[in-house]
């Protein structure tokens, strides 16, 4: 998948083959926000022109913007919890980040 980044904000760069743009999306926040380009260049401005509006929305609406998640997620747990879920990664063959991100994934819902 291509990215982009501007402002802190992320998105996604997806080729609709049926309407011919490309089409992205702020990744990491909650809020709907999506935009799409004819070429990269028009894609750019938009995404650039989709974080600024959103950003004066929300100022407008006297609600603070949602901050991108940033993937990165400190978690403290019980040794005990530690051990386990060490256990349960190696047994899947997994590190402990990669089983505890599917684990949360899956109970995301996501």
């Amino acid at each position: 998948m291509n990215v982009m980044t501007y402002k802190g904000y992320t998105t996604s760069m997806e080729y609709d083959a049926i309407d011919k743009i490309l089409v992205g999306k702020l990744l990491g926040i909650r809020d709907r926000v999506a935009f799409h380009g004819d070429s990269i260049a028009t894609f750019e401005a938009m995404f650039h022109e989709s974080v600024d509006g959103y950003i004066d929305d929300c100022r407008q609406l006297g609600k603070a913007p949602e901050k991108p998640a940033s993937g990165r997620l400190m978690l403290r747990v019980t040794p005990s919890v530690h051990c386990a879920a060490l256990a349960a990664a190696r047994a899947s063959g997994q590190s402990l980040n990669q089983w505890a991100s599917a684990a949360l994934a899956s109970a995301a819902g996501t």
